[in-house]
């Protein structure tokens, strides 16, 4: 790649390497990243691989516990790129590139559930968990009413309630709830979507020659079969890329 700019090399690598901001979870996903005992597995993982091979410097990546810790970072000037879900709060803290993913978003309930749809889910005593601090959880807390939405920080620890019945019902996008489903019995995800939840390329706030590169690598990673191979490497061959 032809030098930098300086001004476009100030932004996108100002350390001398690609800061890359990722999200772990045992779940994986477009997302989400994994912790592997090589290093760090994931779509945003591969793409930062890549992003970092094109500019011809090192990457590095900046590990949190979930895409609202990524956004509080924004600021701080830990973090060069990232890839999370979008929403207007966000977009007050980062500029966002192009859509890579559209995931529904709705809820699983437990085994022996009387709940079928959302309106059976939104009474008063039903307890909904979510992750915290996310645009879901967000999105749960708009849509139901009645049912009270506990955020809770892993993945983990509500597949784990879910599956003792300590939990009604869990929020999250339907490709990740599908795959739960199977791996507890008698659980059934709703037919209904209460949220799409839109995943992009972002950079901080300023950094406007940063986000020209990156919205022109996320197009080219579209056309040019990176982003497919991303998602064929990280156990997602079934699922479509969704630009919007």
């Amino acid at each position: 790649m032809p030098a930098l700019a300086d001004g476009l090399k100030d932004e996108i690598e100002p350390t001398g390497k690609l800061r890359v901001a990722i999200a772990i979870s045992p779940a994986g996903g477009a997302f989400w990243s994994t912790k592997t005992e090589a290093g760090y597995a994931g779509v945003p993982v591969d793409l930062g691989k890549a992003m970092a091979a094109q500019l011809g410097v090192p990457v590095e990546y900046v590990v949190h516990q979930n895409s609202g810790q990524i956004t509080d970072a924004a600021s701080k000037g830990t973090w060069d790129v990232t890839w999370l879900p979008k929403d207007p709060e966000r977009e007050t803290k980062m500029l966002f590139g192009p859509i890579y993913e559209v995931a529904d978003a709705t809820y699983i309930v437990k085994a022996g559930s009387a709940v079928t749809n959302f309106a059976t889910l939104d009474q008063p005593g039903i307890k909904v968990a979510a992750v915290n601090a996310t645009t879901t959880m967000r999105g749960a807390i708009a849509h139901l009413k009645h049912a009270k939405v506990t955020g809770y920080q892993t993945y983990d620890e509500i597949f784990g309630l879910l599956g003792s019945g300590e939990i009604e019902a869990f929020a999250l996008s339907r490709d990740q709830l599908n795959k739960m489903a199977q791996k507890i019995p008698g659980t059934r995800v709703l037919d209904e979507t209460f949220k799409k939840t839109v995943t992009a390329v972002a950079v901080p706030l300023g950094h406007s020659q940063a986000l020209t590169f990156v919205t022109k690598f996320m197009t080219e990673a579209v056309t040019n079969g990176t982003l497919r191979k991303a998602y064929d490497d990280n156990g997602l061959k079934d699922a479509p890329i969704r630009t919007g």
